[in-house]
């Protein structure tokens, strides 16, 4: 795993094989990024992405204040109202297209075309408020996608073990629970790569 991430960041600045190669195309592969809201999946999508994402930001009015509960992240004016979208190449011609969902529930509907294809899905989860990260959870496991649990870890919040957050969400044995810094590269590639792997051996043969 870790010379796989070192390799990446050594050639990330190199032109891809199949981007000079007509002959052959990449593997694309969708990754949805879900979670409570203010969690981290916008920082995410934004820190790995090889290409300016997409983002649909919009200024938090007035009209959401009964709606979204700022209490964990006071700090924060702006919501994703669609989607995040970005793109990062893996292993000279794997190609994962990362989607960030919207986080509360009023946009709940729009989750069925947004897994739509996708081979796994990385659920964020906040230590301060696990229990926002449990609709998400229940989603995936209720459809049968792959997905793997990720804390992300913020600044000033108490640390937990694995073993802590694998309990406290009741997260069964197989599936993989990380803890990580949505800010950090390096980070978000293992907890990607972690999923990848998680959904080859979860998949039939």
């Amino acid at each position: 795993m870790d010379s796989a991430v070192s390799e990446l960041l050594d050639d990330e600045e190199q032109v891809q094989a199949w981007q000079t190669d007509r002959t052959r195309a990449p593997i694309a592969t969708k990754i949805v990024i879900a979670g409570g809201f203010g969690v981290g999946k916008t920082t995410m999508v934004t820190a790995v992405s090889e290409i300016q994402p997409l983002q649909t930001e919009a200024l938090m009015t007035q009209a959401s204040e009964e709606t979204d509960d700022l209490t964990a992240t006071p700090d924060k004016t702006t919501t994703t109202v669609a989607m995040d979208f970005g793109r990062i190449t893996l292993d000279d011609d794997l190609v994962l297209y990362l989607f960030g969902t919207p986080g509360q529930q009023r946009f709940w509907f729009m989750w069925d075309d947004l897994v739509r294809g996708a081979i796994g899905a990385v659920v964020l989860a906040d230590t301060r408020r696990l229990s926002d990260c449990f609709p998400a959870l229940d989603y995936f496991e209720s459809c049968g996608l792959p997905y793997v649990v990720a804390v992300n870890h913020f600044d000033g919040s108490e640390e937990f073990e694995e073993a802590d957050v694998r309990e406290a969400l009741t997260v069964p044995p197989h599936v993989p629970v990380l803890i990580m810094d949505a800010r950090r590269r390096i980070a978000v590639i293992e907890t990607l790569l972690s999923l990848v792997g998680h959904a080859l051996d979860a998949t039939p043969a």
